[in-house]
C-alpha cells in the first residue's frame, strides 16, 4: 500500500482552475517534493489531502482510507504544517505543544523522542509567547505541534518560506531524522535548490504535473546544450543575445545568463565576436550542466519570452 495514491485529481475556484487532472503516488517512508511558483497549485493540492478540501473530481487515499469517506481516521494520522503560520500567538512555546498534544489525546512526554532534537532548540524560549518568536523558531514550534501525536504520514506546505538560510538547512535535517523514523514526508516548496534533498520530485506549474521522478531522471531529460554568458554590461548583454538569429532561449540566472542555441552547440568565436562587435568586453562564456531550474523551464517549454527585449524596469525585477 502507497502512504498517498492520487488519481485524476481536479480542483476549481469559480472560473480559476486549480488542479487539473493531477495523478501521483508516494511510498512509505519517501520524501516527496511538490517543486513549483507560487499559485501553482500546492496548497489546493494539500488541503484536499488532509481533508480540508474536497476535489471536484478525481479520487485520493492517503495511508489506504479515502480522502472524503475517512476524513476524520485520517486526520487522526497525519500531521500538518500550513504555509502560514496557524499556531495560538497567545499561547507560549509550551502552552501550544501541550494543547496539540492533549487534542490528540497524548502528551510531550510520550512522543519527547519523536521531537527532541527540535525541542531543544526551543526549550530555552518555551515561556515565549508564539507570536513573539523569530520566523525559524516559529517553524520549528509547528512542526513540534504537528509531530507531537506521532504521524505516520506529515503533509509541510512550504515550510521554509521566508527562513533564513541556516534555519532552511536545520529543517531539512530535522526531515531526514524523520525519515529515519518511518514518517513519510510531503513537502511543497518555491525553492528549487530544495528538490535535491526529496527522494522524488513532481515539478507543478498551473495546476498540472510538468514531471515526476528522482531529480537525477529528470536533470537527464535536458538534451540541449546549456552555455553560461556574462560581460560587463549584463543589461544590454540580455537584449543583445536575444536579438542573435540563432537565439533559442536566454533567461537571467544570478549574475550569468544561460543561453542556449538553435543549432545545439555553438561556435564560441563567432558568438564571441558577435558580441565584441557590440561593445561587450570582459565575456565569459563556458559549456555548463543544466540545474533544475533549466529543466522546470524547459517542461514548461516556455519559449514565448525567452527572446523578448528587456525593459529598464523589467530589467530591474
Amino acid at each position: 500500500m502507497e502512504a498517498i495514491e492520487v488519481k485524476n485529481i481536479s480542483k476549481s475556484f469559480g472560473k480559476t482552475l486549480a488542479l487539473d487532472n493531477i495523478s501521483f503516488d508516494v511510498a512509505k517512508g519517501e520524501i516527496f517534493g511538490f517543486i513549483g511558483p507560487d499559485g501553482a497549485g500546492k496548497t489546493t493540492l494539500f488541503r484536499i489531502l488532509t481533508t480540508l478540501l474536497m476535489p471536484d473530481t478525481g479520487r485520493a487515499h492517503v495511508l489506504g482510507l479515502d480522502v472524503i469517506k475517512d476524513y476524520k481516521k485520517i486526520r487522526e494520522s497525519v500531521g500538518y504544517m500550513p504555509g502560514r503560520f496557524s499556531l495560538y500567538q497567545d499561547l507560549t512555546v509550551e502552552e501550544n505543544l501541550k494543547f496539540f498534544a492533549a487534542i490528540f489525546g497524548t502528551t510531550i512526554q510520550e512522543n519527547y523522542n519523536l521531537i527532541k532534537d527540535i525541542y531543544i532548540l526551543l526549550e530555552p524560549f518555551k515561556k515565549r509567547r508564539a507570536g513573539k518568536l523569530s520566523g525559524g523558531m516559529k517553524q520549528k514550534l509547528a512542526l513540534c505541534c504537528a509531530l507531537i501525536h506521532r504521524p505516520d504520514l506529515l503533509f509541510l506546505d512550504e515550510p521554509t518560506t521566508g527562513v533564513d538560510p541556516v534555519s532552511r538547512n536545520e529543517f531539512w535535517e530535522m526531515l531526514g531524522h524523520l525519515k529515519n523514523e518511518g514518517i513519510t514526508v510531503l513537502v511543497s516548496t518555491p525553492y528549487m535548490d530544495e528538490a535535491a534533498k526529496c527522494d522524488r520530485i513532481a515539478l507543478i506549474q498551473k495546476g498540472k504535473t510538468l514531471g515526476i521522478d528522482t531529480l537525477g531522471n529528470i536533470l537527464k531529460t535536458y538534451t540541449k546544450k546549456l552555455y553560461s554568458i556574462r560581460s560587463d554590461n549584463m543589461f544590454t548583454l540580455i537584449n543583445d543575445l536575444r536579438a542573435y538569429n540563432n537565439s533559442d532561449t536566454v533567461f537571467s540566472f544570478g549574475d550569468t545568463l544561460h543561453y542556449t542555441d538553435k543549432r545545439g552547440e555553438i561556435s564560441l568565436t563567432e558568438l564571441t565576436g558577435y558580441l565584441e562587435s557590440l561593445n561587450h568586453s570582459n565575456l565569459e562564456i563556458a559549456s555548463i550542466s543544466p540545474g533544475i531550474e533549466d529543466c522546470f523551464m524547459e517542461f514548461m517549454g516556455i519559449h514565448e519570452n525567452a527572446l523578448e527585449p528587456v525593459t529598464e524596469t523589467s530589467g530591474k525585477k
